[in-house]
């Protein structure tokens, strides 16, 4: 399944990681820092990759929160058809400005590891999930 990771520079030696390990899973990852060069139109290659992807992995922290490119990439995937029990949320550092929608998702946290983590996400990638009901 291809996958489309979602993160801030930051958060890069995770996503990297992250990235490994679901290929060691049978995936195929699609990573800004392994695909975009200089003098790229970025818009556009972020948008392909986006279409092309089936699944999305978004590393969540305070400075992944900052981004516009990430806060954009979680908008698309929740609009997208393709992505629908498959946009999978990655807590990297605790923030409290996750969009609220998120909150509904399963958070694969990195509490018990990067190697439990990557298999809860490969899980989530290969099955998908049911969000959890509106809290009202």
């Amino acid at each position: 399944m291809k996958v489309f990771l979602s993160s801030a520079e930051s958060d890069r030696e995770v996503a990297r990681e992250l990235a490994s390990r679901l290929e060691d899973a049978g995936h195929i990852v699609w990573f800004a820092d392994d695909t975009l060069f200089p003098g790229e139109n970025w818009a556009l290659e972020v948008g392909k990759a986006l279409n092309e992807s089936e699944a999305l992995v978004v590393l969540l922290s305070p400075q992944a929160m900052k981004s516009d490119w990430v806060r954009k990439e979680i908008e698309f995937a929740l609009g997208a058809r393709q992505y629908r029990g498959r946009l999978i949320p990655v807590m990297v550092k605790p923030t409290a400005d996750i969009p609220w929608i998120l909150k509904r998702f399963p958070i694969v946290r990195l509490n018990k590891g990067i190697a439990e983590a990557a298999r809860q996400v490969a899980d989530y990638v290969e099955h998908g999930f049911e969000l959890t009901p509106a809290k009202v």
